[in-house]
């Protein structure tokens, strides 16, 4: 089977259009809570109105904010960066917007004072017509394959589902002809933290090629009766998800919080091991052929 990849040193990709010395001053057009009632956490879908501007960007890529006010020192907030939530061409569908999702940062520190995250809760207090600075887009590794018919495994935890909705898209807006096989693995705490259930299952409802695979672990047990994470369902499917890493049209993703890949690799290593497949070989092939994307922070 052959396969054709863009070479990413020829690809048009864009890049720090805007930067931290010269951003781009934009408006929230939205800025929705999209966990449920009951959820402990906050996590915030918010549309940005680009329109206008030189902003562009692909499926995969990231924005950086400038949050208002200074640190401790007196100096200006340091650039955070989110992964992009809406296709190239925007939520609006004409690539005037662009979108992030943003879980608001509050915990309680050893001395039981309250800690809020710097600029998740500067973005999650935005109010619709507010003007906030923003960069980029940055990121060259992390983008949705342009080869024909790929197979995309996606597995993500929390906000880190946000590039994959983007591919998903795109994938399915713009690529419905094509018929490679795609599968999502959703993990979070609980049910009520289930990001874009109604788009992801719409996606599964219209689509044959799209597979939805969530773990709710608080809610959930795996075989052993432990909580259920990603990686237990990447083993529940192994014999499908070796099969396809076989084929050089199959593209591997991970987003989520940092230390979630370790979990992975083992059971992708034992489901190796059961399916006569030597894992530390195939990884190190998947890596090589630039098919192996890991995005955590």
């Amino acid at each position: 089977m052959s396969t054709t990849q863009t070479n990413p040193e020829t690809q048009d990709i864009p890049s720090n259009i805007y930067k931290v010395k010269d951003p781009l001053t934009a408006k929230v057009l939205k800025n929705d809570v999209i966990t449920k009632e009951g959820s402990p956490n906050e996590v915030r879908h918010i549309q940005i109105d680009i329109a206008g501007s030189a902003y562009r960007y692909l499926d995969g890529q990231s924005l950086g904010v400038l949050p208002e006010g200074t640190d401790a020192d007196g100096k200006a907030h340091k650039l955070r960066l989110y992964s992009i939530a809406s296709p190239h061409r925007g939520d609006d569908g004409e690539g005037k917007t662009v979108s992030i999702c943003v879980k608001r940062v509050l915990f309680t520190a050893e001395d039981g004072t309250l800690v809020k995250g710097v600029c998740s809760n500067y973005l999650g207090d935005l109010k619709v017509g507010d003007e906030l600075q923003v960069t980029g887009p940055v990121g060259k590794s992390f983008l949705l394959p342009s080869t024909p018919n790929a197979n995309l495994i996606m597995v993500a935890t929390g906000t880190g589902i946000a590039p994959f909705r983007a591919f998903l898209q795109t994938r399915y807006g713009e690529r419905v002809q094509e018929t490679g096989q795609t599968h999502l693995f959703f993990g979070a705490q609980y049910s009520s933290d289930y990001l874009y259930e109604e788009e992801l299952k719409d996606f599964q409802a219209q689509n044959e090629s799209f597979h939805l695979h969530t773990a709710f672990s608080r809610e959930q047990q795996n075989a052993e009766g432990q909580r259920l994470y990603v990686q237990h369902l990447l083993f529940e499917t192994r014999q499908t998800i070796f099969n396809l890493l076989q084929d050089p049209n199959t593209y591997f993703f991970i987003c989520g919080l940092r230390g979630m890949e370790d979990g992975i690799l083992k059971s992708l290593e034992q489901a190796g091991q059961e399916q006569g497949v030597d894992w530390n070989t195939l990884y190190e092939q998947l890596k090589a052929e630039k098919r192996w994307h890991i995005e955590v922070y």
